[in-house]
């Protein structure tokens, strides 16, 4: 079973992903997802993956889960280091020049 995270991790964590990084929900959304993601937010998580909303080109919703790619974490300063990574991955798979990170 993976770990669950408390409610106030879950709202941090994906309130800043959708008010401070929106264009970075997009791209992990067309790396792990479909290639026509027009929108996407980060909807959730919990120690196994993030979970995210795609709205396709069609104007379709649907749900995107995505592991996290160092495997199953437990601690809260854990899901930065996943997200960065699928950040990370995404720009590769994409072709994208990834930000610095600070």
């Amino acid at each position: 079973m993976p770990h669950a995270f408390d409610a106030a991790a879950l709202s941090g964590v994906t309130g800043h992903m959708n008010d401070d990084h929106p264009d970075d929900n997009v791209l992990i959304a067309r790396a792990f997802g479909p290639a026509d993601a027009a929108a996407a937010v980060m909807t959730g998580f919990d120690g196994d993956g993030g979970d995210w909303a795609v709205t396709g080109a069609d104007g379709t919703v649907a749900p995107l889960r995505v592991a996290w790619p160092g495997g199953p974490i437990t601690e809260r300063r854990e899901v930065r280091r996943e997200i960065v990574a699928l950040y990370d991955e995404a720009c590769r798979r994409l072709g994208v020049e990834p930000r610095p990170h600070d």
